[in-house]
């Protein structure tokens, strides 16, 4: 079995694309994009202290790199476009620096590296006061108005896979220390994917988690290998237009 929990979409003969989450995420959250890329097998992993797979630190950057690795090599994936949002698109890019032959291409939706230490801790402090709810009305309620703009079927789909019942109150399947340490880890200092790796970023236009001035470190360093093409959404981008990250992926790893 896989150190990681997986999730896999498409035709099982169909080419890999392997699919990393953000905090709070899990794998699921891929099958609406990869529905519109039905000509690849998405593989989706619950990153540790998500879902399905172990909860057990450590949860730095450097394990998860790790557990993916292990995960690919338990799978018998060989190099392979990695897609990652959010947090997950910071781990791809530490995975593309730690194993540059594991990766042949990169799409970045949205990453979160670099971000604002003070910000950071303020929504750690957020996230140890606890996200739960008394009823799963609340919490789907909760979560509509966090992704406003995503249909309500997602909505609904997020409730019913990862909302469960904790005594008498309603909590999301991840581990809150695991949670808190990612937002520590997206603190640390933004690093840029490897100069000869072919690399897609979509920034979402209604939120600052990408940082124009690490663009501009990423574009000096990769030159023409960089293609970056604006999403106007939110945070969530491939959930609000599923179809159209799917056509810019589909035009890049062709």
């Amino acid at each position: 079995m896989s150190r990681l929990h997986v999730d896999t979409f498409g035709p099982d003969d169909a080419p890999p694309v392997l699919a990393l989450h953000g905090v709070t995420g899990h794998a699921l959250r891929w099958r609406v994009p990869a529905a519109a890329l039905a000509e690849y097998r998405v593989v989706g992993l619950d990153l540790r202290g998500h879902g399905s797979s172990p909860w057990t630190p450590p949860w730095s950057i450097e394990q998860h790199v790790d557990d993916v690795l292990t995960t690919l090599d338990e799978l018998g994936l060989g190099p392979l476009p990695v897609v990652g949002h959010s947090f997950g698109g910071a781990i791809a890019v530490h995975l593309a620096r730690t194993a540059r032959e594991r990766v042949t291409r990169l799409v970045l939706i949205d990453p979160a590296l670099g971000l604002d230490p003070q910000d950071m801790l303020e929504t750690a402090q957020e996230v140890c006061a606890g996200e739960s709810y008394p009823d799963r009305e609340s919490a789907r309620a909760e979560r509509a108005t966090r992704w406003e703009g995503i249909d309500d079927a997602l909505v609904d789909a997020e409730i019913d896979e990862y909302l469960v019942q904790d005594g008498d109150r309603w909590r999301y399947r991840y581990s809150t220390p695991a949670v808190v340490t990612a937002w520590s880890e997206m603190a640390r200092p933004a690093v840029v994917p490897p100069a000869d790796l072919p690399t897609l970023l979509l920034p979402a236009t209604k939120v600052d988690y990408v940082d124009p001035a690490w663009v501009e470190r990423v574009r000096a360093e990769l030159g023409p290998l960089l293609t970056v093409r604006e999403i106007d959404t939110g945070h969530m981008v491939q959930l609000e237009r599923p179809a159209e990250v799917a056509e810019e992926i589909r035009r890049f790893l062709a």
